[in-house]
């Protein structure tokens, strides 16, 4: 057992000075009989042998509350992985597009909701060829004609799916488009910010997590069209602080897109371009690299990919996980307390 306040011991000081000063205060009550005698032969009663009772009581009662303001802790050794981990934010284009289908597991799906379920998978594991970033820092951007931060840099990855059930099509023609300056740029400086976004999650503990490297993984199926910053400045900015982008290029071609209307939905053929150009000099200038997915199975052997060559470090160290345990001192301090207070007002009450 660990006390985090063993200071509180020193209270226990006040018993004995309480005890003396009681002795001293405490006036000797006499009643006058002519022979004591008869009364000596009598012998001394059970009360009179538990006369002290209610003081030893109340002085446990007093040891009980010392014991648990020195807050008793028990703890159990544990193993912990202390990781080298990599910071990853991934940054998807929801623009229209988007909305074309493409298979995932023998169901039609849009662009937009398989890339979602593959990174997913990326991330959290799917039990077979990903087994999952569970030691890695995880951020999504998704961006049309603006970026959003969807989810901020974090090892909690519970709240990953949540986040990703957010990320829909774009809906509001003004803001379509596709806009992969901003986005890359607002991806890379989150990353260049990741120290201190780790240091907010896990304060106090800095050694026990340290970013091995930072990646962006962008994933399109458009070429720039909007947006303040042009993509290569985004990749200079990036290649400037160490972060490497694996560009996506994701359908591209002939596809179908369902459209909703008030006569059913119909299915409407849509071609798109994707700047391959753009994505391939991006991913050279901060090496990393480019890839083409045209399904479902090549994006996830993207990531396999990049799930092989994007490797966290991890070695195990002993802490012990320390549990509060002044609850039950309190509570018999209490009961013991309640105890005193009933024994001194019935079997041991004084008169006067």
């Amino acid at each position: 057992m660990h006390f985090e306040s063993p200071w509180a011991f020193l209270l226990l000081i006040i018993i004995p000075a309480l005890l003396i000063i009681r002795r001293f205060s405490l006036k000797q009550g006499s009643i006058r009989f002519s022979s004591t005698a008869n009364a000596a032969k009598a012998g001394r009663s059970l009360r009179r042998r538990l006369y002290h009772l209610p003081t030893v009581i109340r002085i446990l009662a007093l040891a009980c509350l010392v014991i648990a303001l020195a807050r008793p802790q028990t703890g159990r050794e544990q193993i912990i992985d202390i990781s080298k981990g990599i910071a990853i934010e991934m940054v998807v284009d929801r623009s229209g597009s988007m909305g074309a289908e493409m298979e995932y597991d023998g169901r039609q799906m849009t662009r937009l909701d398989v890339v979602k379920k593959v990174f997913q998978n990326f991330a959290l594991g799917d039990d077979s060829d990903l087994k999952g970033r569970p030691d890695d820092l995880i951020g999504m951007i998704a961006f049309a004609r603006y970026p959003d931060t969807i989810c901020p840099l974090t090892l909690a990855h519970g709240a990953l799916s949540p986040f990703l059930d957010t990320i829909k099509l774009v809906q509001v023609r003004s803001e379509d488009g596709t806009a992969i300056g901003d986005a890359l740029a607002l991806a890379a400086a989150r990353l260049e910010k990741a120290d201190e976004a780790l240091a907010r999650q896990r304060p106090g503990s800095k050694k026990i997590y340290q970013i091995k490297s930072k990646i962006i993984i962008l994933l399109s199926d458009g070429e720039n069209n909007a947006g303040k910053r042009d993509p290569l400045q985004a990749a200079t900015l990036a290649a400037d602080w160490g972060i490497k982008v694996y560009a996506i290029a994701i359908g591209g071609g002939d596809a179908v897109q369902s459209i909703r209307t008030p006569f059913g939905v119909y299915k409407v053929p849509v071609r798109q371009r994707v700047d391959t150009t753009a994505l391939k000099q991006i991913a050279k200038k901060t090496g990393g690299f480019f890839r083409e997915a045209s399904d479902a199975d090549s994006l996830s052997a993207i990531y396999q990919e990049i799930d092989q060559m994007e490797k966290s470090e991890i070695e195990s160290v002993k802490f012990v996980d320390y549990n509060e345990s002044f609850l039950p001192f309190a509570l018999l301090a209490l009961i013991l307390i309640g105890l005193e207070i009933l024994l001194s007002n019935t079997i041991f009450r004084k008169i006067p």
